[in-house]
């Protein structure tokens, strides 16, 4: 089995996150799954509870309920530690091909992950372009070097980012699913900017 593993902040998932996960379940993975990660290199906005959920929402827009669903977040994948991920997703999905999916932003700090080579020797790395966030030769090669297999996503996605719609205190670039759910529960101090967002359409 082939099971593609896509970890992110989700801080909070932005249409880009859509966007790549409506790619991996277009591809030929028996399962794509998602978790909210709790990185130790970020301050979050939003509990891990919340960014479960906010993930959650925006499957359900992908692969509604009742839908031959394929794609789905599995909040026991969250850790500190991407390899403690693996350990976790091994357990769960035994004899299968894990395919890690990173944002082209973490490709030059992966290096510096925990235990990373033991890691890319257990994985295969897909990294996802993001516009404004060149790859690196030197840092491909580093990753190499550590031992990882790596295939660029023939994807482009869209210029936003969760930390500009954190800073920005303004709801452009999540879904309609998502940006209820962060009206709802006060997230980010959002002004609702729906009548600007009306205009853009």
């Amino acid at each position: 089995m082939k099971v593609a593993l896509f970890g992110t902040s989700a801080d909070p998932p932005t249409v880009a996150h859509r966007d790549i996960i409506r790619w991996l379940a277009s591809q030929q993975f028996d399962l794509v799954a998602v978790w909210a990660a709790d990185n130790p290199f970020k301050a979050h906005g939003a509990s891990l509870e919340q960014r479960s959920q906010m993930l959650e929402l925006l499957i359900e827009e992908i692969e509604p309920a009742g839908s031959n669903r394929h794609v789905k977040v599995y909040r026991n994948l969250s850790s500190k530690r991407t390899l403690e991920t693996l350990v976790t997703a091994q357990e769960i999905w035994s004899d299968s091909e894990f395919i890690l999916t990173i944002g082209a932003d973490l490709v030059a700090q992966m290096s510096k992950w925990y235990r990373v080579r033991e890691l890319l020797t257990q994985v295969k790395l897909l990294i996802v372009p993001r516009t404004g966030n060149k790859i690196e030769s030197t840092d491909l090669q580093i990753l190499t070097d550590l031992g990882a297999q790596i295939e660029i996503a023939p994807l482009s996605t869209p210029i936003i980012s969760s930390t500009v719609i954190r800073n920005s205190h303004l709801i452009q670039g999540v879904t309609p699913s998502v940006a209820t759910y962060i009206q709802q529960h006060n997230l980010y101090s959002i002004i609702d900017d729906s009548r600007d967002r009306a205009k853009l359409k």
